[in-house]
């Protein structure tokens, strides 16, 4: 595996754009990154590779030339490019040329004066304190009923405290959940394509959350899945809780992800510990770290 430093020996300021791309590939996949982003950035220096002279090599390559090829895509490549696709590419340069310069292959890096171009995407909706409690109580509510039902708080606080996705819920069986690990109770994130190792994790489970979970493998006895439901009837059963809760936002998976995710945050955990119970990579670290501490300031 090669560090944030390093680049294959057979690299050259006299190599052309091209070969470089498979070293690159490597690189970026070693380092953690999804196969989504991988494409991505190979894509975006594809790009560039095929805009410029195909004898150009790397020590020529020159910051004029990168904001050319910037201004070809904006103005003259007939094809359209949205703000932030344009922000992606020049990121995707700009971590290319960063590469090559700190691991020697450059003496120079071209992009580094290369502006960025910001996009300011809106920030998540996250649950205050007092609505993270409201909807907590509205699921609560069900398991005192005259037909006791733990399943909408198990899911709920599931959520709200480990910050899973959708389809990681979707995706854990029973015996991804060890109530007996040496540390405490974990998840085990698990992932069927090798593609998606890298997300795999163990996540710690809130020894609040260990009765209600009991409690629903009782009433529901599910086989394999932990939640052996469409994603579908998942989502109702989080929308019903937000308006039992009288919310005037829409309870979502994604909203739960982000709350835990803030509060872990607020509580002061370490970036490097809540990037890695998200299970993002390090690049898509960036904009979301971002915007966890812009809620944060907000909630200040």
């Amino acid at each position: 595996m090669t560090t944030q430093s390093e680049t294959p020996a057979h690299l050259t300021a006299q190599l052309p754009l091209t070969p470089a791309l498979k070293a690159w590939e490597i690189y970026l996949t070693d380092q953690g990154n999804s196969r989504h982003t991988v494409k991505a950035f190979l894509s975006d220096l594809r790009l560039l590779a095929a805009y410029l002279p195909p004898d150009r090599t790397l020590g020529a390559i020159t910051t004029n030339d990168l904001n050319l090829f910037i201004h070809w895509l904006e103005k003259e490549r007939g094809v359209p490019c949205s703000p932030k696709s344009l922000s992606r590419r020049i990121t995707s340069i700009k971590a290319f040329f960063r590469w090559l310069q700190r691991g020697g292959v450059l003496l120079v890096d071209p992009a580094e004066k290369v502006a960025q171009r910001s996009v300011t995407s809106p920030l998540p909706t996250v649950l205050t304190d007092a609505e993270k409690q409201a909807v907590l109580e509205a699921a609560e509510k069900h398991r005192h009923h005259t037909k006791p039902d733990a399943r909408p708080y198990a899911l709920l606080y599931l959520l709200l405290t480990t910050g899973i996705k959708k389809s990681e819920c979707l995706g854990i069986h029973l015996n991804h959940i060890d109530l007996d690990a040496p540390n405490g109770p974990i998840v085990f994130i698990r992932y069927a394509s090798p593609t998606n190792r890298y997300k795999e994790r163990k996540i710690g489970l809130a020894p609040e959350w260990i009765p209600v979970y009991k409690e629903y493998l009782e009433q529901y006895k599910p086989a394999d899945k932990l939640f052996p439901w469409s994603p579908r009837r998942l989502e109702y059963l989080l929308e019903d809780i937000g308006r039992e809760a009288g919310l005037n936002k829409h309870l979502s998976f994604d909203m739960c992800r982000w709350t835990c995710a803030l509060n872990d945050y607020c509580s002061g955990m370490e970036s490097e510990k809540i990037r890695q119970k998200l299970g993002i990579s390090k690049i898509q670290w960036r904009e979301i770290g971002q915007k966890l501490r812009q809620l944060a300031g907000k909630t200040d």
